[in-house]
C-alpha cells in the first residue's frame, strides 16, 4: 500500500486545519476586547488553547505530522498566546497609555522568543533523558491564559478592583512573560503516566472540574491558573533533585519518587531515633551522658514493681 493511499490527503489536511482555527480563535479575543466582552474574550483564548493541544496529537495519532504543519503550529502558538492576549490587555485597560503598549510589545516578543527557543530545543541532542519530562519556562498556551487572570477576576466578580489597575496589569504582564522566557522548569502533561490505582480518583477529580467548569467557569479557571502557579516551585525542585541524580534518570517515575523518599529518611532522620515500623517501635534507647539510674526507676515503676535503691 502506497504512502499516499495510507494517508489521504483530507487526512493530513485536518491537523493544519485545526490549527488555523485555533489562530483564528485567540485573534478573535481581541474583537471581544475591544466591545468590552471581557468573557467572549477568555473564551477565545481558552477555545485556541484547547485547540492547540488537539492538533499536535491529532497529527501524530493519523501518521499526519509534516514540516509545514509544526512552523505553522509556531506561527499560530505566536498569534494566539502572544501578540492576541498583549492586544487584549491593552485594548481593555492600557489603550492610550504609552508605557502599557510597550509592555504589550514585550509581552508579544517574548512569547516569540519563548516559542523560537522551544523549536530550537527539540533538535538538540544533549539533553538529559529526563528533560522530556519538563519545560523551559511557562509553555505558550498557559502564559497566555495567565496573562489574562486580571480579566477572568474582573468578570468573575463582576467589577473592577486592584487587580484591574493599569500599574498592576503591566507589572503581571512582565512577569508572565518573564516565566515564558525564563529557563524555570514546569511540567509536561505529554510525559505524565497515571497509575492503575489513581485512575478512577483521577476521574472522580476531572468530574468535579467538568461540574465547575459548567456551573462556575471562571471561578473554575481562576483556581486552575492560581494552581498552575503554585506548581511551578515543585517543578523547579524536582528538576534540580533529577539533575543532581543521574543514576535515577533510567528508571520511571513511581521508583523514583521511592527513591527521594527513601534517601530524604536517610538523609534527614537518624536512625533508631524515631518511629519505625514492627517490634523496634518499643526499642528505647539510653540517653548519651544520661542516669542510667533514674532510666531504671521509670522502668520498673512502669513495671509496678519498687526499685531497691543501693
Amino acid at each position: 500500500m502506497s504512502e499516499a493511499r495510507a494517508n489521504p490527503p483530507g487526512v493530513r489536511f485536518l491537523p493544519n486545519a485545526i490549527t488555523v482555527l485555533a489562530m483564528c480563535a485567540g485573534l478573535s479575543a481581541v474583537q471581544f476586547a475591544l466591545n468590552q466582552q471581557l468573557e467572549g474574550a477568555i473564551a477565545a483564548v481558552a477555545v485556541a488553547a484547547l485547540l492547540d493541544a488537539l492538533d499536535g496529537r491529532i497529527a501524530r495519532l493519523l501518521d499526519a505530522t509534516s514540516r509545514m504543519g509544526a512552523e505553522l503550529d509556531s506561527l499560530s502558538d505566536a498569534m494566539s498566546f502572544g501578540v492576541a492576549p498583549a492586544l487584549t490587555l491593552y485594548a481593555w485597560q492600557l489603550a492610550g497609555n504609552r508605557v502599557g503598549w510597550v509592555v504589550a510589545l514585550i509581552f508579544a516578543v517574548c512569547m516569540i522568543l519563548r516559542l523560537a527557543r522551544f523549536n530550537t530545543l527539540l533538535d538538540d541532542g544533549d539533553q538529559p533523558p529526563f528533560s522530556k519530562e519538563f519545560f523551559v519556562g511557562v509553555p505558550a498556551p498557559a502564559a497566555g491564559l495567565l496573562a489574562l487572570l486580571p480579566i477572568v477576576l474582573t468578570a468573575a466578580v463582576g467589577g473592577q478592583g486592584w487587580w484591574s489597575s493599569q500599574p498592576v496589569v503591566m507589572v503581571w504582564m512582565i512577569a508572565i512573560a518573564a516565566l515564558a522566557v525564563s529557563r524555570v522548569p514546569t511540567l509536561s502533561l505529554k510525559t505524565v503516566k497515571v497509575p492503575a490505582k489513581l485512575i478512577a480518583p483521577l476521574l472522580v477529580v476531572v468530574a468535579v472540574l467538568a461540574a465547575g467548569i459548567v456551573t462556575y467557569p471562571l471561578l473554575s479557571l481562576t483556581v486552575v491558573l492560581v494552581g498552575y502557579l503554585v506548581h511551578v516551585p515543585y517543578a523547579a525542585y524536582r528538576h534540580r533533585w533529577l539533575a543532581n541524580h543521574p543514576e535515577v534518570w533510567e528508571f520511571p517515575p513511581r521508583e523514583r519518587r521511592a527513591m527521594r523518599r527513601s534517601q530524604r529518611r536517610l538523609g534527614l532522620r537518624p536512625p533508631l531515633r524515631r518511629r519505625v515500623a514492627g517490634a523496634a517501635r518499643r526499642v528505647r534507647l539510653p540517653r548519651r551522658g544520661g542516669d542510667r539510674d533514674g532510666e531504671n526507676r521509670r522502668s520498673y515503676r512502669n513495671l509496678g514493681l519498687r526499685h531497691r535503691s543501693k
